[in-house]
């Protein structure tokens, strides 16, 4: 693993073991000159995202005649421009799209329809994600569910086993991508319960959602439309979901008490950099570059590069490739004696 360990000094300075330290309040000050969406640039990158992934999706419903087998072949990559959409949404949510806030919320509303996101929802939990990021005693809202090592232990056995669960791989990347997608924001829980405006939002997008598949049902039928939409859909949440998982979940991660904690402190340290193939760092919206994100969440994705070749050294801050990225599925638990995340089993055998 490439992660650089950072260390912290009363003055929230960092040494990244290089002799220039980086300020994370100098550099969030330094990043506001990328901020600026250039909306010639984000129609074009709207416009070669939106009309392949409808080409792909033609496509993969009319070869379902020639075999429903050879047609999936085809799923993963129309999960990818799917994946590319939501960055687009998630951008959106930032207001980092365009430049003026309702040109980003009609845009964001319009491809939540795709994604199955009702965008008013889904913005509300992620900002409360960005504000609280490293915090534990502010969890629970837009972020994968964590506990301490202490309090894991507190738990009953039935407590922990359900954790085990929700924690695996199967859940996380399987199950639970299709729960957040399909369920999460049409039941009466969480933002559902705090006011009507997120229940517009779910049944605006569902009604919309459904009147746009609507006209494959009609061509091709009810079946045909499931066994395509849902299979790439359902591609794009888990690899979604991996991605956002392996921005926050590695074993350098930066959690805090609300005593202690600090917004640029979490944003700087509680995110990795995750360097991915150049093919792959176009779909994914270069959002690997999560770290900078975090800081400056209002740079528009198709900037981030700029910002990584103008301060090259925030490329060793939480560095991970794809291949060791995997490596962090095992961690489950935040152990704050030694402030690292550890596994099931290095908890048991420290509990030993």
């Amino acid at each position: 693993m490439n992660a650089t360990a950072l260390k912290i000094d009363d003055s929230d300075c960092f040494d990244i073991a290089a002799p220039t330290p980086i300020d994370p309040r100098k550099l969030m000050r330094d990043l506001q000159a990328y901020r600026d969406p250039r909306p010639g640039r984000s129609g074009w990158e709207l416009v070669i995202t939106l009309l392949p992934f409808l080409a792909l999706f033609t496509l993969i419903a009319i070869a379902v005649e020639a075999g429903y087998w050879l047609a999936l072949a085809a799923t993963p990559l129309a999960g990818l421009f799917l994946l590319r959409l939501f960055i687009i949404q998630h951008d959106c949510g930032h207001g980092a799209f365009m430049r003026r806030r309702g040109n980003n919320d009609w845009i964001g509303r319009a491809l939540g329809t795709l994604t199955l996101t009702p965008y008013d929802c889904w913005r509300r939990s992620h900002a409360q994600h960005h504000a609280a990021t490293g915090n534990l005693d502010a969890r629970g809202f837009g972020d994968v569910d964590t506990l301490t090592l202490r309090e894991y232990r507190e738990r009953t056995s039935l407590g922990r086993l359900s954790y085990r669960l929700y924690r695996h791989p199967a859940v996380l990347l399987g199950l639970g991508p299709a729960y957040l997608f399909l369920l999460r924001h049409r039941l009466p829980i969480g933002l559902m319960k705090q006011g009507w405006i997120y229940w517009i939002s779910a049944i605006a997008t569902n009604a919309a959602t459904a009147l746009l598949l609507a006209i494959p049902v009609y061509f091709l039928g009810f079946g045909v439309t499931a066994l395509v939409f849902f299979p790439v859909l359902l591609s794009a949440a888990s690899i979604g979901v991996w991605l956002f998982y392996v921005q926050h979940q590695f074993p350098e991660a930066h959690w805090n008490r609300e005593a202690d904690w600090s917004f640029h402190d979490a944003a700087l340290l509680g995110s990795s950099y995750l360097e991915l193939p150049p093919v792959l760092a176009w779909f994914t919206g270069h959002i690997g570059v999560h770290h900078v994100h975090h800081l400056a969440s209002r740079i528009p994705f198709y900037r981030l590069p700029e910002v990584l070749e103008k301060h090259p050294d925030l490329r060793d801050v939480n560095r991970f490739t794809a291949l060791e990225a995997c490596g962090t599925l095992r961690l489950a638990l935040w152990d704050e004696d030694q402030r690292e995340m550890v596994s099931f089993r290095e908890a048991a055998r420290a509990g030993r």
